[in-house]
């Protein structure tokens, strides 16, 4: 019986940057040991070796290891020169084949630095793009920014990996773009996409309409927009939003597009009173309740899925200066984290990678939950 079966399906034709004259380790073998390491509390090369010799007699039941467990030097060195598209790409074909996405769930895409990489007051750090299912709380898959792109080229590319039919995408202003909404509609999703100064027509025709609505309204000529609201208090502050939907047919240029939405946010602290207002525009008909999720469940990426890579897994705080290295290591982070998510006891993602350090019976539970 095999360690984890679909991590050896999905990974096993990964292509090895090594001359095959010189692999002394498997390359199945040492991605195996990487994903096992980043679930059981290794957040660096340095973790990922001290964790496979202190298991070498357990992970020698399982793996070839002709040559025993690799070096750290060997880990850093393969990790640094493999093909990281192809790597990537096996990733989110093992997402998608191991993790159901549930209908109509918002899949979240956005951008995050890790600010580790590279080293101290590089300039030059890693910038991933990532696709994060905020119903199902996994991580679909990530594109690297290069240093001469933007995530306005990168995000087309993740896309076109992702299987989101059914799905709503959300993005926020960068990736408001005409060719971004043909694509997602092309592949059978919806979107919402925030608007902001880079479309600066589209904001104003926006924040026009609503005022347009409200001056009617008064004057009865039309219905007014359909609205939510939400009100959550906590730490000594009030927050309140209110969503507000009309629909709209003369966005042309925009594929799909039936409605725009706009959403205030107001945050009281005492007597301070601080009230911001955004716009959206969106493939799904005027529907405020629904609306209103799927932009709360777009902000939820920043601590549901940003704020776990970076405390529990310390990602900005490593400093791994290749960035190909670090990459790697993002991939295992996002491999540990759905399979973390899915198994099914109550513990929280922190104690649940202690447990797995502690218990290989866990570890093992992990691995094929």
């Amino acid at each position: 019986m095999s360690l984890s079966t679909s991590l050896e399906n999905h990974f096993a034709d990964l292509p090895d940057p090594r001359e095959p004259s010189k692999c002394q380790h498997k390359l199945l073998d040492m991605v195996i040991i990487a994903v096992c390491a980043t679930i059981a509390n290794a957040d660096d090369w340095q973790g990922v070796v001290t964790f496979a010799q202190a298991k070498a007699d357990w992970l020698g039941q399982w793996l070839d290891l002709p040559n025993g467990i690799p070096s750290h030097d060997t880990f850093e060195r393969v990790f640094g020169k493999l093909d990281m598209a192809a790597f990537e790409a096996r990733f989110i074909a093992w997402t998608q084949d191991v993790f159901q996405l549930t209908t109509g769930q918002v899949v979240a895409i956005d951008g995050k630095t890790v600010r580790g990489s590279g080293g101290k007051g590089a300039r030059d750090k890693l910038h991933l793009v990532s696709a994060w299912a905020t119903a199902n709380g996994i991580s679909l898959g990530q594109c690297k920014v290069d240093g001469k792109t933007n995530e306005i080229t990168v995000i087309p590319e993740l896309l076109e990996l992702l299987a989101v039919k059914g799905c709503i995408v959300t993005l926020d202003a960068m990736g408001c773009q005409t060719a971004i909404a043909r694509q997602i509609v092309d592949q059978e999703a919806d979107y919402v996409l925030a608007v902001k100064g880079n479309q600066g027509n589209l904001h104003k025709h926006i924040a026009s309409a609503f005022i347009r609505a409200d001056d009617e309204r008064l004057n009865r000529h039309m219905a007014p927009p359909d609205v939510a609201q939400t009100q959550e208090r906590g730490h000594g502050r009030l927050e309140t939003r209110w969503c507000r939907v009309l629909p709209d047919d003369t966005l042309a240029d925009w594929a799909g597009a039936q409605s725009i939405v706009e959403l205030t946010c107001e945050r009281r602290i005492g007597e301070r009173v601080a009230r911001e207002t955004r716009y959206f525009i969106t493939s799904l008909p005027p529907n405020a309740s629904l609306l209103l999720g799927c932009i709360r469940a777009h902000w939820a990426i920043e601590n549901s899925f940003h704020w776990v890579l970076d405390v529990v897994f310390g990602e900005d705080a490593n400093p791994t200066q290749h960035q190909g290295r670090a990459q790697s290591l993002a991939v295992f982070r996002r491999m540990a984290l759905n399979l973390l998510k899915r198994h099914p006891s109550k513990k929280s993602l922190r104690q649940k990678r202690y447990h797995a350090a502690l218990k290989e019976q866990f570890l093992l539970e992990v691995l094929r939950s």
